[in-house]
């Protein structure tokens, strides 16, 4: 029998009945964890994605896009804040760009940004890229700043503060480090950060519904109706979100993108699509400090789920959007699930939610 047919045709099944009780299975199972977050109020609206061997095996939107007016979801065309699964797009670009041979991922960055005030240690595009290089984090408001910040001008944000360790000696995951190597990449291309990322990857690769936070506010009503709005949660429920301005922190986690588009670029990676091996080998191991491993690469979590399976991806949180990106190579899947509110608190959930696909691939096998 046909494996993946079998997997197609089990995937779908209703219910099974296991004496008195009753077992959700396959895409019940998942349609219930999913109407669940919406029923429970967890979030205003959710996008999820998920790739087989290539194929989509589900996609699917739930809850508002505009809780307001009762825009749904669209599994589709609905456009996300993305947070911090930009990086791995940024990191696409940079990957690109060691391949030309125009950035050296161990040359310091001063090579490349020798305006930058100097520190008490060097620090080099790899330890930014894998968090090591001693920059600090977001303090106090700076996580939700509204100010029309070119990726040169938000450097005076942080620029003068000094080091917070030694490079290469500790870990401290923050998108400053992102908005420095944007910078770089800018100063060696001699075009803008967003443009190289549209020739190099979103062109390429087809994402067609991947956007700067500024091509957004400047596209027309009917393009604006394709995109959420964003929101937070306190205690009475869902509010409007803060508004923000990402542009300057765009690589680091100011895109804003579709499951769909996400999801294409995960399997791009699955399929080779992504430069050579060797290439991408440094961008997809973990880093190592005093001996130990991060579990993130060079712009990618890369590390084992709860089950021992090992996958690359990211999580993102910002203001008006968290999203969960995983690639799991020798499963051959994609997963993709976005939302439109600040930190839900939902992560359990999303982690059952992927655990139940993974339960039904393997049921399918054994039954194949």
């Amino acid at each position: 029998m046909n494996p993946l047919k079998t997997f197609f045709n089990n995937f779908f099944a209703k219910k099974r009945i296991i004496g008195d009780d009753v077992q959700l299975n396959g895409l019940v199972k998942v349609d219930a964890l999913v109407n669940r977050l919406i029923s429970e109020n967890k979030v205003p609206g959710l996008s999820i994605v998920v790739k087989k061997n290539g194929k989509t095996l589900y996609q699917k939107g739930v809850g508002y896009a505009d809780l307001e007016k009762k825009v749904p979801i669209d599994a589709v065309n609905s456009i996300f804040r993305i947070a911090s699964v930009s990086k791995p797009v940024a990191a696409t670009a940079l990957a690109q760009m060691v391949y030309d041979g125009l950035i050296d991922l161990d040359a310091s960055f001063y090579k490349y940004v020798p305006y930058y005030p100097k520190k008490k240690w060097d620090f080099t595009i790899r330890q930014l890229a894998s968090h090591t290089a001693g920059i600090r984090g977001y303090q106090g408001i700076e996580y939700g700043l509204n100010k029309p910040y070119s990726i040169k001008e938000s450097i005076a944000i942080f620029k003068d503060d000094e080091l917070l360790f030694e490079p290469g000696t500790d870990y401290l995951y923050n998108s400053f480090d992102w908005v420095l190597i944007s910078l770089a990449m800018q100063e060696v291309s001699g075009i803008a950060f967003e443009t190289y990322v549209k020739e190099k990857v979103l062109y390429p690769l087809q994402l067609r519904n991947t956007f700067t936070p500024s091509e957004v506010d400047s596209e027309t009503l009917e393009f604006k109706e394709k995109v959420t709005k964003f929101y937070s949660k306190n205690r009475m429920g869902f509010r409007e979100a803060m508004p923000v301005n990402n542009n300057f922190k765009l690589a680091g986690g100011g895109y804003l993108s579709t499951a769909d588009d996400i999801a294409k670029l995960g399997q791009a990676y699955l399929d080779g699509k992504i430069l050579d091996q060797y290439t991408l080998k440094e961008f997809l191991t973990s880093e190592k400090v005093a001996g130990g491993k991060t579990y993130y690469g060079l712009g990618w979590q890369v590390s084992t789920d709860n089950k021992g399976r090992p996958y690359y991806g990211h999580v993102g949180n910002g203001v008006g959007g968290y999203s969960n990106f995983y690639v799991y190579p020798e499963e051959q899947m994609v997963f993709v699930i976005l939302s439109n509110c600040t930190n839900p608190n939902i992560q359990v959930a999303l982690d059952e939610i992927i655990e139940a696909f993974f339960t039904q691939v393997k049921t399918t096998l054994i039954e194949a």
